[in-house]
């Protein structure tokens, strides 16, 4: 079984390498965004919840955000494992986390960070041509995932869960050090 955390600020292809991993694995890649576009769209309790805030251009609450985890780690096809992509956000959630893990009696195996550049994430997320990306957006951004995701990755290091890897090399290469990394 294979339980893993992927860290990393945007643009260090967290997304691209839990999905390659996870169809290695034969798991479910699992990103909050994902999980929150899906919830809205099938109209369930949380997601209609959830859709209040976003059409109020507001963050949806970590309670709705880790109620939304909670159920999707408790689906059939995650029981043999998974990859948590960009979650937790804050210490608060990585706390919420090791508790639901207790509860449903699974544990994560680690947290992988993957370590970028800056001058680099800001050269790929401008190069995805996004409109809302532009430098100044960019590096906003980035300055908020260190304020509030540095905490997270000192939190799993001293949990002795942390793997860091260098993500800035081709994807190919990433994912080789990923696999020897978490699955030897």
């Amino acid at each position: 079984m294979t339980r893993l955390i992927f860290l990393g600020p945007p643009g260090a292809g967290k997304g691209t390498q839990a999905k390659q991993l996870a169809d290695f694995c034969k798991i479910p890649h699992i990103s909050t965004g994902d999980l929150l576009r899906d919830a809205v769209a099938r109209q369930t309790e949380l997601g209609n919840r959830a859709k209040g805030y976003m059409d109020r251009g507001e963050l949806v609450p970590d309670e709705l955000l880790l109620d939304m985890v909670r159920d999707r780690l408790g689906e059939e096809d995650a029981q043999n494992g998974w990859i948590l992509d960009g979650f937790p956000r804050n210490v608060a959630q990585a706390d919420f986390l090791d508790k639901l893990l207790a509860d449903i009696h699974q544990e994560c195996d680690c947290a992988v960070n993957l370590d970028v550049p800056d001058s680099i994430l800001i050269e790929r997320l401008l190069g995805r041509g996004r409109q809302d990306d532009n430098e100044e957006t960019i590096r906003r951004r980035l300055e908020v995932y260190r304020e509030q995701t540095a905490p997270v990755i000192e939190y799993y290091s001293q949990h002795d869960l942390l793997v860091s890897l260098d993500g800035d090399r081709d994807v190919e290469a990433v994912t080789e050090s990923l696999k020897q990394a978490v699955l030897s």
